[in-house]
């Protein structure tokens, strides 16, 4: 399980425009950690970088454990979630067939997308197919394989963007939950957070 984000002297480059360079971060259990910077300054590509979608130019991400470093791959495929801008769903499914899909692919199981539909008041929506979901619905539909796969690392990208008041309370006391149980969360945030997080500049 991973116990803390190592990020070490990293660049991450766009096409010929470097977005940042020399960035570092330390993340551990129970902590999280709100990206802050200007539109397009890296944020998003940070995230990215840090799931194994871009390969930084230069510097590099290390995953510990209890035990010491941890397989990179290892890592993210068994304890990491990426939630990114765009929610990823399929949109000719029903609600309920998309989460099982986004479940069993992320590992877990019928039992805890039941729980996460409960969690997260799911129940209406699941006949409904993705494309008459609103954008704060489908938010909550897609922040549910938080709940019903549990990895330790959350990388969130504007995750309560279209989320009203009552709907980012709820979602910061999921938060609040995760990072009592030893989880971590680094999230790309103009908004603030609805729980205690120091901020990281990129950019600056």
């Amino acid at each position: 399980m991973i116990s803390s984000l190592h990020i070490e002297d990293l660049a991450v480059d766009r096409g010929d425009r470097r977005l940042f360079a020399g960035f570092g971060l330390d993340l551990r259990a129970g902590e999280a950690v709100a990206l802050v910077g200007r539109n397009g300054a890296g944020k998003t590509s940070l995230l990215r970088a840090v799931a194994g979608f871009v390969r930084p130019a230069a510097g590099r991400v290390r995953f510990a454990g209890a035990a010491g470093d941890l397989d990179p791959d290892e890592a993210r495929s068994g304890g990491v979630h990426l939630l990114g801008h765009h929610d990823g769903l399929k949109t000719t499914r029903t609600a309920w067939e998309e989460l099982l899909f986004q479940v069993r692919w992320t590992g877990g199981s019928r039992a805890g997308a039941e729980a996460a539909r409960e969690r997260l008041d799911l129940g209406p929506l699941c006949d409904l197919e993705v494309r008459k979901l609103s954008a704060g619905q489908r938010r909550r539909l897609a922040l549910a394989r938080l709940v019903a796969s549990p990895r330790a690392l959350w990388l969130l990208d504007e995750p309560l963007a279209p989320l009203d008041a009552a709907r980012r309370a709820a979602f910061g006391a999921l938060m609040a939950e995760h990072l009592a149980g030893g989880g971590l969360i680094l999230a790309a945030v103009h908004d603030p957070l609805p729980i205690a997080a120091r901020e990281a500049e990129i950019g600056a």
